[in-house]
C-alpha cells in the first residue's frame, strides 16, 4: 500500500516538474509560448466539439492531435532543440555566485566605467554576462581572451575598426571570455522595428538563457539591459549599476542577510 503511494506520488511530481519546466521555458522563449497556447486551443476545441457534438470538426480534430505532435516536431524543431539545449546547459551553481562582494563591485566598476566613455562617444557595444546558463556554444565560435575584466579593455574591444567590435563580449565570472560573439537575434514582433541588430542580439540571448545582457547604442549612445526576455531601455548610469549589482548578487547571500538581521533582532531582544 505505502509502495503504490509513493510511486503515484513520484508519478505526480515527474509530470508537474515537466510542466513546470515547459512553463518555465515558454515564458521566455516567444515562439514556445505560441506553441503551447495553440496546443490548449486544440484541446478545449476538441472537447466543446465533443460535448457539441460536433461529428466534422472532431473527425478532423482527432487527425489533428494524431499528426500534430510529429508536424509540431518538424515545424518547430529549432525552438525544441534550443528547449533541451537550455537544460543541458544549466548549471547546478552559477558561475556568478562563486563571486565576493569586493570582485562584483569591481566587475561592475569596471563595465560602468566602460560604458560611460561608449556613451559619450557613441560607440556601440554588447556585452553579455554568464550565470546559470552556459554559453558555451558561443563562446567556441569566438575569438578567446581569458582576460582580466578592466574598462580600457573593454573600450579598447569595442573602439570602432578595431576586427571584434561587431560582435559581444561574453564574461564569465571575473574573467572576459571571449569577443565577436554572436548571439541569435529576437524575432518577437512585439519589439520596436527602431531597435538595430545589437538590441534584437540582446533579446535574443536573455529569451534563451538567463544572461545578463547590456547595450550601448550606436547613434544614440542610449544604454540598455536585456534581462529574461525584457528590455530595460534608455537607463542612466547609476540606473545600470544598481541593476547589475542587484542582478550579480547570489540568492544565497540574501538569506545570509536575513539571517543576520534576524540574530541581530534576537539578540535586541535578548538584552
Amino acid at each position: 500500500m505505502i509502495e503504490t503511494i509513493l510511486i503515484k506520488t513520484l508519478d505526480v511530481l515527474i509530470v508537474w516538474f515537466m510542466l513546470y519546466q515547459l512553463l518555465k521555458f515558454s515564458k521566455n522563449n516567444f515562439k514556445l509560448r505560441l506553441i503551447f497556447k495553440g496546443v490548449i486551443f486544440i484541446i478545449l476545441l476538441k472537447a466543446i466539439s465533443d460535448f457539441l457534438k460536433l461529428n466534422t470538426v472532431g473527425i478532423i480534430l482527432e487527425y489533428v492531435i494524431s499528426w500534430g505532435p510529429l508536424a509540431l516536431i518538424i515545424i518547430f524543431q529549432p525552438e525544441i532543440r534550443s528547449v533541451l539545449e537550455s537544460i543541458g546547459r544549466t548549471q547546478l551553481l552559477g558561475r556568478h555566485k562563486t563571486l565576493t562582494v569586493d570582485e562584483r563591485e569591481k566587475i561592475v566598476y569596471e563595465i560602468i566605467n566602460a560604458v560611460e566613455y561608449l556613451k559619450k562617444n557613441k560607440i556601440g557595444a554588447l556585452i553579455v554576462l554568464e550565470r546559470d546558463y552556459s554559453l558555451a556554444q558561443y563562446i567556441d565560435p569566438a575569438t578567446k581572451l581569458y582576460a582580466d575584466i578592466s574598462s580600457e579593455l573593454l573600450i579598447s574591444i569595442f573602439f570602432p575598426n578595431n576586427p571584434l567590435h561587431d560582435g559581444g563580449v561574453i564574461i564569465q565570472g571575473d574573467k572576459i571570455t571571449c569577443a565577436g560573439s554572436v548571439f541569435p537575434t529576437s524575432m518577437n514582433p512585439s519589439i520596436s522595428k527602431r531597435l538595430g541588430t545589437r538590441h534584437r542580439a540582446a533579446l535574443g540571448i536573455s529569451e534563451i538563457s538567463d544572461a545578463i545582457a547590456l547595450i550601448v547604442s550606436e547613434e544614440t549612445g542610449r544604454i540598455s539591459i536585456a534581462i529574461q526576455s525584457e528590455l530595460n531601455y534608455n537607463l542612466s548610469l547609476d540606473d545600470a549599476k544598481l541593476i547589475l549589482l542587484e542582478e550579480l548578487q547570489p540568492k544565497k547571500e540574501t538569506f545570509y542577510e536575513v539571517d543576520s538581521e534576524s540574530e541581530s533582532e534576537e539578540n535586541e531582544e535578548n538584552s
